[in-house]
Formats: structure tokens, C-alpha cells, sequence
């Protein structure tokens, strides 16, 4: 069994373990909270973006941009896959990172020449780990999302898009919805699809529209800032959805920390009135002593 001086050093250290777990919880929530004001402020630039296409759609009955364009593999071939998966720079985060990871690892083991774009070090190390490949330039930080690191990770995408390298790319991400449990989900980036452009709002444009130079060309120069502002979404909910689940891990480690305090200072308080019970037993005892060896001297 420890002895008080034992038990006192581990309550000291619990102490201490607590503060730490206190202080990343305020920082999580300070983090998460200044993410969501950033995006607010670029969130009706996107969803005008956004309405703007589907207002051009509604004039052009086809199109044969390549950001629209499905392709079909060629007889025995498969498309060439891309993944880009955002997870964390740091631990510390419950399941976050293992259930985008474990998604990903799904998708891969369905087409395994993906090619992986990895946004934060945690999943980069894990990859590097189990010897899986992955685009080695493409190091983004998942640390304080910005609208200029979205257009960066971007521009790498539509790089090996546009080259032909890649026939699809997913992004595999967290959405965070504020006060439910986030969801790890996935989504076509490219090639994108009318559908997800349609709106029953009224056409702003409701005479014909003429395109300069052509219809092809206009969203050409649209849509890369729409697969900005979505990208820029995607890094924003995972990483907010990251800070909860960082706010919730710190939140149950100092409850645990509370309740190992509390069992830590009974047992040090139970030591130390054990002690004070022997002492007085002990000296009740001497002076018993002492008494009965004055009586036996004075009856001499």
C-alpha cells in the first residue's frame, strides 16, 4: 500500500495532468469558435457563387466542360481514383481521425491505385506507417483553415484533374453540425453534376443570356471558385468538428481526473487519520505507562 507522501505526489501530479486538460479545452473552444465567425464571413460569397451557376445552367442545355464531364473507362479498365481526406494535425481527439482514416481505408480498399491527397500530419504519419502512398508535396497543415490554403489545395487537385491523371476525386471530411455528434461523410469534388446545382428560385436572368466567349468557357473561369468555397467549407467543419471532439476528450479526462483526485485524498486522508489514531494510541499508551510507573514508585 503508498504511503501518504506516495499518494501526495500522485495527487500533485493528477493536479497538474487536470490543468493541462482544463486549459486545451478552453483553447479548443476559442479555436472552434473563431473558425465558425471566419466562414461566416465568407459564406454568402460561396452561396452567391453557388446561385449564380444555377442560374447560367437554366441557359445552357449542354455542356461539355470538363468539370461536367462523367467519364466512362475504357472495356476491362477502371477510373483513376483520388482521395482528398482532411484530418488533424495533433492527437488528443477521441475517434476523430481513426473514422475518417477508416472511411478512406473503405474507399481504398475498393480501388487500390488511389491516389491520396492527406490535409493534416496525423493522417500523413499514419499512411506513412502502414508503407501506403501518398502525394508526398501535397503538406497541408489542417491548423487554422483559410480561404487561400483552399484555393492552394485546390489548384494542386485541378493540376492532376485537368492533366488527366485523375478521373474522380472524393474529399472524405467531417461535417460538423453545431450540438449534434459530427459525421464523417464523403463526396464527389469532381466531376461535379447539374444536379447539384438545381434550385427552383426564381431565374435571375429570365431573358436569353448571351456567354463571351462561350458557355464552356464562362464556368470554366466559375467553378474553380466554387470548389474553393466548398473545399473551404469541408477544412472548416473538420475542423471545428475536431475541436469538439478535442473539447470532448479533454472534457471526460478531467472528469476522470476529478474522480481520481477524490478516491487519491480519501486514501490520503484515511492514511493520515490512521497515523493520528496510532499516535494518539501511543501516546495514551506512554502516559498510561508513565502513570502506573509513578504509582509503583510512590508505593516504594
Amino acid at each position: 500500500m503508498a504511503d501518504g507522501s506516495e499518494i501526495r505526489s500522485r495527487i500533485n501530479s493528477v493536479s497538474e495532468t487536470k490543468k493541462v486538460t482544463d486549459a486545451m479545452y478552453m483553447i479548443s473552444s476559442v479555436k472552434m469558435t473563431r473558425a465558425r465567425r471566419e466562414v461566416e464571413k465568407t459564406e454568402p460569397y460561396f452561396t452567391a457563387l453557388k446561385k449564380e451557376i444555377s442560374s447560367l445552367f437554366r441557359h445552357i442545355p449542354e455542356t461539355s466542360n470538363r468539370y461536367f464531364k462523367v467519364p466512362e473507362p475504357p472495356p476491362g479498365q477502371h477510373l483513376n481514383h483520388g482521395i482528398l481526406m482532411i484530418t488533424s494535425d495533433k492527437g488528443l481527439a477521441g475517434a476523430y481521425n481513426h473514422t475518417v482514416i477508416s472511411v478512406c481505408e473503405s474507399i481504398m480498399a475498393r480501388h487500390p491505385q488511389t491516389v491520396l491527397f492527406v490535409v493534416g500530419e496525423y493522417g500523413r504519419r499514419y499512411f506513412m506507417s502502414k508503407k501506403i502512398p501518398i502525394v508526398p508535396e501535397f503538406r497541408y497543415s489542417a491548423e487554422f483553415p483559410t480561404v487561400l490554403k483552399a484555393k492552394m489545395i485546390c489548384s494542386d487537385l485541378l493540376e492532376y484533374y485537368g492533366s488527366g491523371r485523375l478521373d474522380e476525386i472524393n474529399i472524405v471530411y467531417t461535417d460538423y453540425k453545431s450540438g449534434k455528434p459530427s459525421e464523417c461523410k464523403r463526396n464527389v469534388l469532381l466531376p461535379l453534376k447539374r444536379s447539384r446545382f438545381a434550385s427552383d428560385e426564381k431565374d435571375e436572368y429570365p431573358d436569353e443570356v448571351e456567354f463571351f466567349p462561350d458557355p464552356d468557357t464562362v464556368l470554366a473561369g466559375i467553378v474553380p471558385s466554387y470548389l474553393t468555397g466548398f473545399v473551404y467549407s469541408c477544412l472548416v467543419d473538420s475542423y471545428c468538428s475536431e475541436q469538439e471532439a478535442r473539447m470532448n476528450a479533454m472534457s471526460t479526462a478531467g472528469k476522470n481526473a476529478d474522480q481520481m483526485l477524490a478516491d487519491l485524498r480519501r486514501r490520503y486522508n484515511s492514511i493520515r487519520q490512521a497515523a493520528i489514531t496510532r499516535e494518539m494510541t501511543e501516546i495514551t499508551a506512554g502516559a498510561r505507562a508513565l502513570k502506573h510507573k509513578s504509582k509503583g514508585s510512590a508505593e516504594v
